[in-house]
């Protein structure tokens, strides 16, 4: 707190020297220009303490945009010009839909312990999620 005060007495004090030195000559761009300045400081510096004090007291009670626990967006794969293919998580289990510029349609539940090969430009096989946690590296499809 002592450092914004400081801070803020640092930004003011040439305004006020500056203001004080004009004695009615006309308008000063440069004292203006500092006043602006201040005041964006001020300002800025009470959204930041309100967000803090805010956070303090609502503690993890605040809703958060990105905190869905049941609902996760797993994959996506774009596969033309507005339309791909979707893998979901909701509550556990995997959904693959598919999206098109008007719709978006249920294709199929995915068993994500079923191990689905998927083969490589260099010919190589990549286990998917199971191989990953599997250790499994690239292996040479013969």
């Amino acid at each position: 707190m002592r450092v914004a005060a400081a801070t803020l007495l640092l930004l003011c004090l040439p305004t006020f020297v500056r203001a004080e030195g004009t004695n009615g000559q006309g308008f000063s761009f440069f004292s203006s220009f500092l006043q602006m300045i201040a005041a964006l400081t001020i300002v800025i510096g009470l959204i930041l303490i309100t967000r803090h004090f805010s956070n303090k007291i609502m503690g993890e009670a605040a809703p958060s945009r990105f905190s869905s626990k049941h609902i996760r967006l797993v994959e996506t794969r774009y596969i033309a010009p507005k339309k791909s293919l979707i893998l979901v998580e909701v509550g556990g289990a995997y959904l693959l839909l598919a999206s098109s510029e008007g719709s978006l349609t249920f294709i199929k539940q995915v068993d994500i312990l079923e191990d689905i090969e998927v083969l490589d430009g260099a010919g190589t096989v990549r286990g998917g999620l199971v191989g990953l946690l599997r250790g499994e590296k690239g292996r040479q499809k013969g």
